[in-house]
């Protein structure tokens, strides 16, 4: 597993994230209250900032979750599927729902956001084992 795999899987998370807010952006803008323009998109959608620093984001947590990979001896398709659902279900979407239920967000929100982060740790995991 080496830095050529982290991209790769950085690159698969943020490609299901793309699908993932792609078919929920409805529901995802109205939970989380985001400005939008007059076409209904967000107002910041010319901007590239938000989907650099998304892959950025992406990027990191792949690379940690080799590091944890490689020291837990986790090489085989099943144990990255599991390991990246357990980092995104039981890592990651915790603090997803503390911070939004202390913003007072809607659980709605907290779901779509932590669907995301479940589903796309476990792509990432997957990808991580298959080189």
């Amino acid at each position: 597993m080496g830095f050529l795999n982290v991209i790769v899987a950085a690159f698969a998370g943020f490609a299901f994230g793309a699908l993932w807010y792609g078919l929920l952006s409805g529901p995802w803008m109205a939970a989380a209250n985001v400005p939008t323009n007059a076409k209904g998109q967000p107002a910041n959608a010319s901007t590239p900032v938000p989907y650099v620093l998304s892959f950025v984001c992406i990027l990191i947590v792949a690379g940690m979750m080799r590091h944890i990979f490689a020291l837990s001896a986790i090489d085989t398709l099943g144990e990255g599927l599991v390991a990246g659902f357990g980092i995104g279900a039981f890592f990651i979407s915790p603090w997803i729902v503390l911070n939004n239920g202390y913003a007072m967000r809607p659980m709605k929100l907290s779901l779509i956001d932590s669907g995301y982060a479940t589903f796309g740790c476990t792509i990432v995991g997957l990808v991580l084992t298959l080189f």
